[in-house]
């Protein structure tokens, strides 16, 4: 059995779905009640309490491992989970990571990523790292724009990063979870091209058939609205990111390739995939 934790974001549900149709016993994970796929059992627990995993990784045999953006803040003690885990004879665990634990490894938020990948590394299970970049789907954050007024307000509107397709990130963790070669893997995902702000919008607008402006924000405009959403210190590092990203960061990682046999999605793929959430 396969325990899937973030079940129900852009990443757990297409995952999810992924291994119940691969035949595989799954139990999805989330915070609040949700509509799982047939067949798949589902557990509300917040993983802020790591013993409130405990009931779901009875009789698994692996762990997807996504954290909710407060379990990025200090005093969260995310390592707990890995023990949990391997405490109730989890044999694999795969880790949603971040790409900025290698590209910018002394952000706050990064330095307690890498200190829970080694602790997934030393657990004693078989283990697998996703160190993905940046989603496409975060361009959610403007789906109620887009409706309401036909506009998108973002900061640095002319600097690009290759942004991945969570779709993506699913069909690697679902290699990871089910094939051994993948055990010890750390692999980064990126898109297929790097893509700004202002060429997002304009893929928006091709996919919805519709104009959609764009409206440049400050920095400090920026983090104000993230801040209501995460942890000040994960909006700073996201925005460091963006606004000013280093070669590591603007490089397309051939990753998602080597995992799927194929080459990823891009924006305007999720962008026609998803234009109902902006209509």
């Amino acid at each position: 059995m396969i325990v899937v934790t973030g079940a129900t974001g852009n990443i757990g549900r297409p995952l999810t779905r992924a291994l119940a149709e691969a035949g595989q016993q799954v139990t999805a994970v989330s915070r609040r009640p949700a509509a799982v796929p047939e067949g798949v059992r589902h557990l509300v627990a917040d993983l802020y309490e790591p013993a409130e995993l405990r009931p779901a990784l009875a009789g698994a045999a692996a762990l997807f491992l996504l954290l909710a953006g407060d379990l990025h803040a200090a005093g969260a003690g995310p390592a707990e989970l890995v023990g949990e885990a391997v405490a109730a004879g989890v044999r694999r665990v795969v880790l949603l990571s971040s790409q900025g634990v290698v590209t910018r490894p002394f952000g706050p938020t990064r330095i307690a990523m890498r200190e829970l990948e080694g602790a997934v590394r030393e657990s004693g299970a078989e283990w697998a790292v996703l160190q993905p970049g940046g989603f496409a789907s975060n361009a959610l954050w403007w789906a109620e724009s887009v409706r309401t007024q036909g506009l998108v307000a973002a900061p640095f509107g002319d600097v690009g990063v290759p942004v991945v397709d969570p779709a993506d990130i699913a069909a690697v963790a679902a290699a990871c979870l089910l094939d051994d070669r993948h055990a010890g893997g750390v692999y980064q995902l990126t898109g297929p091209e790097v893509i700004s702000p202002r060429q997002q919008t304009a893929a928006l607008a091709g996919a919805l058939g519709a104009p959609v402006r764009f409206h440049e924000l400050t920095r400090a405009e920026a983090r104000a609205a993230m801040s209501r959403a995460m942890p000040a210190e994960l909006a700073d590092d996201t925005l460091d990111i963006l606004g000013a990203p280093n070669p590591a960061e603007l490089r397309i990682s051939p990753d998602v390739e080597r995992v799927l046999g194929r080459a990823p999605r891009p924006f305007a793929a999720w962008a026609g995939r998803n234009a109902a959430a902006f209509r």
